[in-house]
């Protein structure tokens, strides 16, 4: 029974002895990792308004700063803004407001470093939502598709 309880002892300390070990992946590095450098690919965003404005929110200006970090070292190819509206009120103010929207959205982009991408602005209004009338917090909203690409050398 002394035999096992030691053979346990010893087992337990030559085990707790190899995780002492610094050639493991837990060791600590000599050397700083690189970071990796942007991935550049494509991707889109969309900022969402309150009823009937086309102020931007708090939140909004997030998902800018947050857009701007994502393309930061890119190449920008350019960027195409897409303004939408709910179905609330009449058809044509839905379409002026998703335009307002979709200049708004460009205007905040061009602040954000991305002045000197080609804007591709369009604005459906409520063209596509639900039914006429109906109140739709998803649609009040501006599509960003940003297109990027590595930088040039």
């Amino acid at each position: 029974m002394k035999t096992t309880n030691a053979a346990i002892v010893i087992a337990a300390a030559l085990s707790l002895a190899a995780c002492a070990e610094t050639s493991g992946p837990w060791r600590s590095l000599k050397k700083p990792v690189a970071a990796a450098g942007p991935t550049c690919a494509g991707f889109a965003s969309s900022i969402y308004f309150d009823q009937d404005s086309a102020v931007l929110t708090p939140e909004a200006r997030m998902v800018l700063a947050s857009a701007r970090t994502q393309a930061r070292g890119c190449q920008i190819r350019g960027v195409r803004v897409v303004g939408l509206a709910d179905a609330v009120g009449a058809s044509e103010a839905n379409l002026a407001l998703s335009k307002r929207r979709a200049d708004t959205v460009s205007r905040a982009l061009a602040a954000h470093g991305f002045g000197r991408a080609d804007f591709d602005l369009a604005a459906v209004g409520d063209l596509g939502a639900a039914s006429s009338g109906v109140a739709a917090p998803l649609r009040r909203r501006a599509d960003i598709i940003f297109d990027l690409a590595p930088p040039t050398r």
